[in-house]
């Protein structure tokens, strides 16, 4: 029962939240304050009572409309406010409820089953949902107006610097949790996870809020456990975020001879980048492609139009990423951990997607003529 009271308690706060993420989304476009003044109508400019600024529930009872004028309010409120609260609750019940991530529950198995979850999952859990909160506003923008506020993902960069440097790798783990694994492997995998290369270990990286650190072995300034570490895997996230975005708009946008990628995305990548690291931002790009589709073929039946705001399919990408990670890393271990592959990768990458985006021009331009 106690489990049930909090998916509904994270549902309520996040109709709460999402009934802010609003104000934001209205507002951060045109440079306008948070916090003053208050909700108001666009039309009357009449302010809106606190009975009929109720998340969700208001916009059901007036049926969408100014009480004083009648005027219709967007949908994009409701769907706002209730994806934020669906999306709440869902990352409760795969985090804390199915613990994806593999949290340690510090031998209390029969209280975390009852719903009484660690301090330290919950600190997880609000930190995960703070970026989803980030996500959404700046899905929502891009979807409105082709545009995301910098002004956003600066903020959301910064917030996640500081939490990469509070919650370093691997922490909900401590450092003793991961030197007793260790010590139960064979001598050789010990000696690659205390030297590396870690590419070669059989030994699975074990997951903390953020996935891995920035590179293994770990330098002597960066021990586990350090703010060091956790700081610079924040760094090394950020910039591989914009510069991998960058680097792709780039690409594409020479290979088609025109704007491919707003800097908006890499700056939404950069944001992502401080709060997950570097892995996990860099396969959250290719994930993207799968939203995308999705989306786009949406977009095309309901407005025929052929055109797509990337940051909705890169906020999906990063989420799907961020929970899937225990099924994701395993995989992919051998390659983040080897900087030879990784280049070789990048290359033949890199001249794929600009093969890719000249043939698209040339095949545009016989259409046209």
């Amino acid at each position: 029962m106690l489990i049930w009271f909090w998916l509904f308690f994270v549902f309520v706060i996040g109709l709460v939240v999402g009934s802010f993420l609003n104000v934001c989304v209205a507002r951060m476009p045109f440079e306008k304050s948070l916090l003053w003044p208050g909700s108001r109508c666009g039309n009357c400019l009449q302010p809106i009572r606190w009975y009929d600024n109720l998340p969700v529930i208001s916009y059901l009872v007036l049926r969408g409309r100014c009480r004083t004028c009648g005027v219709s309010f967007s949908p994009r409120y409701f769907f706002v406010e209730l994806l934020t609260g669906l999306g709440f609750s869902g990352l409760f019940y795969v985090e804390m409820v199915l613990n994806v991530h593999d949290w340690p529950h510090r031998g209390q198995p029969w209280a975390i089953a009852q719903g009484l979850y660690p301090w330290q999952w919950w600190a997880g859990y609000a930190y995960h949902a703070l970026l989803f909160s980030f996500l959404m506003v700046a899905s929502a923008c891009d979807l409105s107006g082709r545009w995301i506020p910098f002004p956003l993902t600066l903020t959301g960069t910064f917030v996640g610097l500081i939490g990469a440097a509070c919650f370093p790798w691997p922490w909900p783990h401590t450092p003793e949790d991961i030197v007793a694994r260790v010590r139960g492997l064979p001598p050789i995998e010990q000696n690659m996870f205390r030297n590396g290369p870690w590419w070669q270990m059989d030994f699975q990286v074990p997951q903390g809020l953020y996935p891995w650190p920035m590179w293994g072995p770990l330098p002597d300034w960066a021990p586990m456990g350090s703010w060091q570490l956790g700081l610079a895997t924040g760094l090394v996230g950020m910039l591989a975020g914009t510069f991998v975005m960058r680097a792709v708009a780039f690409l594409f946008g020479t290979g088609l001879g025109k704007e491919a990628l707003g800097l908006g995305d890499a700056d939404l990548m950069m944001m992502a980048g401080a709060f997950l690291g570097w892995q996990a931002v860099i396969i959250a790009f290719f994930v993207s492609v799968f939203p995308a589709l999705v989306f786009a073929v949406v977009q095309l039946i309901v407005h025929r139009d052929n055109s797509l705001p990337y940051g909705p399919s890169l906020a999906a990408g990063i989420i799907i990423t961020m929970l899937g990670w225990a099924w994701i890393g395993p995989r992919l271990q051998i390659l983040f951990f080897w900087g030879g592959l990784m280049l070789a990768l990048a290359v033949v990458g890199a001249a794929f997607m600009f093969g890719s985006a000249y043939v698209l021009r040339l095949g545009r331009g016989r259409s046209t003529s």
